[in-house]
């Protein structure tokens, strides 16, 4: 019997990630437990109708879709591509291992106009820069890609699932004189 089969089902088949440097232990046990029986998971998760993938220290589910259903999620991923630009652009070392606070970043919204023209598109529906900065935190924490790493001080960790984001915007080919058109 696999260890922790039904706890590392439960996070990775809701979109999540587990991460090597995840700062809770429970997560970084089932990052091991994966890593040294990657084989058999990747095997038994499979038979469920998921494809174990590991990425850069991290790993996540996977699943064939069809054509319509690819197309929903590259729309979806046209707003993680406008987040990472926003946390880029916040701090070019934003990435695994990075530590920061809401209070820093709505700090430098307050004093770099590129940030503020930036934040404003990121969530339609948030009048506030803090109030899309929350949203922001919480949406990169449901996914795994950050953690609250001390709830006293307000830090945040980014975690090695991260990495993803940023491997999916690497492997994107921008065609200079293409169209809106998608396939």
């Amino acid at each position: 019997m696999l260890k922790h089969s039904k706890e590392i089902f439960d996070i990775l088949s809701k979109g999540g990630f587990l991460s090597l440097n995840s700062v809770v232990q429970a997560n970084r046990n089932y990052y091991d437990v994966i890593e040294d029986g990657f084989d058999a998971y990747r095997d038994y998760y499979e038979g469920v109708g998921f494809v174990l993938e590991s990425g850069n220290g991290y790993f996540y589910f996977s699943r064939p879709e069809p054509k319509v259903n690819a197309v929903d999620k590259l729309a979806r991923f046209c707003d993680w591509i406008d987040r990472l630009d926003f946390l880029k652009t916040f701090n070019s070392a934003f990435g695994s291992g990075y530590v920061f606070t809401k209070a820093k970043i709505l700090e430098r919204i307050s004093c770099d106009i590129e940030l503020k023209e930036k934040v404003s598109k990121l969530y339609a529906d948030k009048k506030t820069h803090a109030e899309v900065i929350e949203k922001l935190v919480d949406d990169l924490e449901k996914i795994g890609f950050v953690e609250q790493e001390n709830e006293l001080e307000g830090s945040y960790k980014v975690t090695a699932a991260f990495h993803y984001l940023e491997e999916m915007v690497n492997c994107l080919n921008i065609v200079e004189g293409a169209t809106d058109e998608v396939p």
